[in-house]
Order: C-alpha cells, then structure tokens, then sequence
C-alpha cells in the first residue's frame, strides 16, 4: 500500500479538503458553510436553485465515499437515490407526509437496497462494477416503470403531499423553507461521514483503495469494509433523494434515470474525488454553469458544459479542489 503523506504547510494546511482527514475543522469551511447560509439572504430570488444544489451536493458526497474513498466505480448509483425519492413520495401519498420521518425512511430504504446489492458490487473489478452498477439502476428504471399502480409509471407520482416542518414551515413556492430544509439536512450528514471518514475505518477504506490486495495482509477484512461504506452511501443517497420528492412534492422516473448518475460522476471530477467537498462544489459549479448557460444558449450550451469539463480534466489534476491546492502551493513556494 502506498504511504499517504500528510500535507506539506504549503499546500494544505487551511484546504477545506486535506490529504489526511482530520475532526478539526478549519476556517476555510467555516467559511464555505457560513457562505452557504448568506446564499439564502444574498440570492432569495434563487432559493429553489440553492435547494436542488444542496440536495445534489448530498447525492455527489455519497457517490464520493464509495469512489473516493473505497475505490467502488459506479454508474448507477441513481438507483438508491430513486429509491428514496419513491419512498418518501408513496409514503407521502399514503398519509404519512410528516417529512422528518419521511427522510428516514427513504434513507433506510435506499440503505437496505445499497446492502442487498452491495455484494453483487464489491467482488468485482472495476469494469464489472460498472456494468453491475449500471444493471441495477436500469432495472429498477424499468421496475418502477411496470409498476403504474405504485410508482405511477411513466406520469409520474401523483398526489405527493408533505406536511408542515414542526407543524410551522410549509414548502413554499420560493423555496425558502426547501433551502433551509435542505442545508440543515446536508449539514448534519455532513458532520457524519466527515466523521466517519477521519476514523480508523476511513483511512482503511483509503488503503483498499491504493492497494486493495495487501489490506488483508495487515488484518483488514476487505469485503466487508466496502460492503459497510456502499451501504452507507447508499443510504445517503437515499435520503438525497427524498429530500428531492419533499421539496418538489414529485417524483417521476427520471430519478432512476443513467443521465442523474452520469451528471453525478461529472460533478465529482469537477470538483474533485476522495474530498468531500468536492462532491459539494462540483454539484454547485456543474449546476450553476447549466443554468447559467442554457438561459444564454438554450441550443448549444452543452458545448460550453462540455468544454469546461475538458479544460478541468486536462489542467486541473483532481478537479477544481485539487486545482486550488496547487495555486496555493505554488503561492507559498514563491512568498518564503
């Protein structure tokens, strides 16, 4: 297994992403949290885009635990968030809209999906991990797809009504209480897999990664460590994705859809794998690029989306966090 160096002084002593995990938190994300919070005063006319960026920043952080992390490839990792995003909208439809619960419900779901297939996903290399992965999502695509008398087919879910925050903050059409839902949830899971990831187990899943064939040689069930961290992720993206059906009070099968995983892989090469914020900030440049550019270009704005991951990829190595690290290494280098 390769050492993992600790960061020199220069390069990434006050990164919000650091080589080596720690609990401490450090002022830049201090900084990028309070930013997220004065977005809802500074940009009110964009709070449902705000949500739909947290949300999916949540779904990007769970996708980077298994490929960052673990080294799991996925291209179907939209199939836990579909999972979510339909239990929280049948449950919704049922009767139970109070969206707490709803959220832990879809997130058990979408875990218990993640566990059963999780098997099937970690035995294999990584080009099988791909076709697994991309297997189970068109499955359940085409699962939910025959089945109209639940999941509403191809219309779509109807009927999705979700209750009162507390019994006081209903889901309003300007997004403000979406936002500040959404931030609240994606904070708390946050703190949690940023735990999880400076522990123990998550420099063991750092070392399958670089190495997978000596881990158990040093005692580490391997299997078992990418079953627990595939299942936690999915868990994650479960919830991500019930967190989408409250705050648009809908759910079709485009939560399913290879399109959502595929954005979600561009995403974390954007802003960078095996960081955790860089699942956060690739969601909020990739979806604010799209936005921005198809409003000036609603033909050819795939193009400049397009052209903007090239330039990423070819000259900024581990994405725009990776990018910002060398800036400041390079900065420091020239200051001493």
């Amino acid at each position: 297994m390769r050492a993992i160096a600790a960061p020199s002084p220069s390069s990434g002593a006050a990164s919000i992403a650091p080589d080596l995990p720690t609990d401490r938190w450090r002022p830049a994300e201090i900084v990028f949290w309070l930013a997220a919070v004065a977005a809802f005063f500074v940009f009110p006319q964009d709070r449902v885009l705000g949500s739909q960026i947290l949300i999916t920043g949540m779904f990007a952080v769970s996708l980077d635990l298994i490929l960052g992390y673990a080294g799991i490839v996925s291209l179907g990792h939209a199939a836990y968030f579909g999972i979510g995003a339909y239990a929280a909208g049948i449950l919704a439809v049922h009767g139970w809209g109070e969206p707490i619960s709803g959220l832990l419900v879809a997130g058990i779901a979408g875990g218990i999906v993640g566990f059963a297939t999780s098997f099937l996903v970690v035995r294999g290399s990584d080009l099988a991990q791909l076709m697994v992965t991309l297997g189970i999502g068109l499955m359940l695509y085409e699962g939910a797809n025959q089945l109209p008398s639940i999941t509403g087919g191809a219309d779509g879910l109807p009927g999705v009504t979700i209750d009162r925050i507390f019994g006081r903050y209903s889901f309003d059409l300007a997004g403000s209480t979406a936002y500040a839902y959404s931030l609240v949830v994606l904070f708390v899971l946050f703190i949690g897999v940023r735990r999880l990831v400076a522990s123990p187990f998550g420099l063991s899943l750092r070392g399958v990664r670089e190495n997978v064939k000596r881990m158990p040689a040093i005692g580490a069930p391997v299997t078992r460590r990418l079953i627990v961290i595939y299942t936690v992720s999915a868990a994650m993206a479960g919830v991500a994705g019930g967190l989408l059906t409250q705050t648009t009070q809908f759910v079709g099968l485009d939560v399913f859809g290879f399109p959502r995983s595929a954005d979600l892989m561009i995403m974390l090469v954007l802003g960078g794998t095996g960081r955790l914020y860089g699942g956060l900030i690739g969601a909020a440049v990739f979806m604010i690029a799209h936005h921005w550019l198809s409003d000036l270009n609603p033909i050819y704005w795939q193009f400049w989306l397009g052209l903007l991951l090239v330039v990423v990829v070819l000259f900024a190595r581990g994405g725009i966090l990776g990018a910002i690290d060398v800036l400041r290494g390079r900065l420091g280098r020239r200051l001493q």
